[in-house]
């Protein structure tokens, strides 16, 4: 069950009082999850540097960003070094502190078995967490929500933000895609507000999906993005408006329990940019909102959650375009107080001639469902993994501690 809201930005000022309309301690809520979809297929390589490794520099002669000690580079052209062997591209290095407080983990060489190559068929079946079309139809946060009672009865238990629903969120709990807290202010007039909300509560009388359209309405009200102004500067983008919202809907206690994000862009066949361009202005987007969203909830961490995906990688090597095609191997980032960061996990499996897949691709070596299985288990409280993936039998990477 889905309200879809439309967008409109507003200045910002002071923050407001902290609200509380969800039922405190509802056992057995966990942290607040937000999953970060990268629409597109990310290329990852470029995004964590695998610069120890002599094979990326040589599948990538123009691409390929150069290793941290290359002296014949700028700074700012050489990657950030996280371990000895993998690095940040320099438009991450917004991560770094998340990194360096081990509170963000990288796991490399991560994805789904499908080998299709196709950001239809990908997308449709990680978002469904299932191998194949024969499993059930709902998304994997839809059940996780299902099979998780909470006793929570707030409107923005789950929410996704963008123009449409996450099909992640799809399945029998009502859940709300929101664009802008702030298009409930109709622009600071209380008058038209109150007769849009006399002139729908005559309409949805009778109608159970509009009551709850109403009761999201009357949440928000009470919310004034007008008011809130974050410490932490986020982007201005729509990626960095849908984080800042997530925060002040945390902030604020509505009972939101999972935050749905899209940032798309990610296919770049064409002209993708080593330190500038396409894909690189779609890394700095990525980093410095997370990072903006990591200081700004430094105070919640230890009960937050934040992981990001994408339906695949790309091929290890560039191609004539300049660009990258459809490749395997991901990478996935788990951000949160109780990860164990500061650590590149999963089992590099190297970008050598008979270590690469298919037409040249990276290996999968971690299924992105052990990573979410662990996260659901022992950050979620929610042990129905089997019914949240079914058919899937994860093993625990030991991303979140103990």
């Amino acid at each position: 069950m889905l309200a879809t809201l439309p967008l409109i930005q507003h200045p910002k000022k002071t923050w407001m009082p902290r609200l509380s309309f969800a039922p405190k301690n509802t056992a057995p809520r966990g942290d607040t999850l937000v999953v970060v979809f990268l629409r597109g297929a990310a290329d990852v390589l470029n995004m964590v540097v695998p610069h120890g490794e002599d094979a990326y520099y040589q599948l990538r002669p123009t691409l390929g960003i150069a290793r941290p000690d290359d002296g014949r580079k700028m700074k700012d052209e050489r990657v950030v070094d996280l371990d000895g062997f993998f690095g940040f591209h320099p438009n991450m290095s917004s991560l770094l502190e998340a990194w360096q407080s081990r509170q963000l983990a990288i796991i490399h060489a991560c994805g789904a078995p499908d080998e299709s190559r196709s950001h239809f068929k990908a997308m449709e079946l990680m978002e469904r967490g299932v191998d194949d079309e024969r499993g059930p139809a709902s998304g994997w946060i839809g059940r996780h929500l299902a099979t998780l009672n909470t006793s929570n009865s707030s409107p923005l238990r789950a929410v996704g933000m963008g123009t449409r629903p996450q099909r992640s969120l799809s399945g029998s709990v009502p859940v709300s895609a929101l664009r802008s807290i702030a298009d409930f202010h109709l622009g600071g007039d209380p008058r038209a507000l109150q007769q849009m909300r006399a002139a729908l509560n005559y309409v949805y009388q009778e109608d159970a999906l509009g009551q709850d359209t109403l009761s999201i309405m009357d949440t928000l009200q009470k919310l004034d993005p007008l008011k809130y102004n974050s410490p932490i500067a986020y982007p201005d983008s729509e990626f960095g408006l849908a984080l800042k919202q997530t925060a002040m809907l945390i902030k604020s206690e509505v009972g939101l329990e999972v935050s749905a994000i899209d940032l798309g862009g990610w296919d770049t066949h064409f002209t993708q940019g080593s330190i500038t361009g396409l894909m690189p202005n779609l890394m700095k987007d990525l980093s410095e909102g997370l990072a903006a969203f990591h200081a700004d909830m430094a105070d919640h961490m230890i009960k937050l959650t934040t992981v990001t995906m994408s339906e695949f990688g790309r091929r290890a090597y560039e191609n004539g375009s300049l660009g990258t095609d459809h490749g395997h191997g991901s990478m996935m980032m788990v951000m949160g107080g109780n990860v164990d960061g500061g650590k590149v996990h999963g089992q590099w499996p190297g970008l050598e001639e008979g270590q690469l897949i298919g037409p040249g691709d990276l290996a999968v070596t971690t299924d992105y469902r052990d990573v979410l299985s662990e996260v659901l288990s022992k950050r979620l409280n929610n042990p129905a993994t089997s019914d949240v993936f079914p058919e899937y039998q994860p093993v625990i990477r030991n991303i979140i501690k103990s």
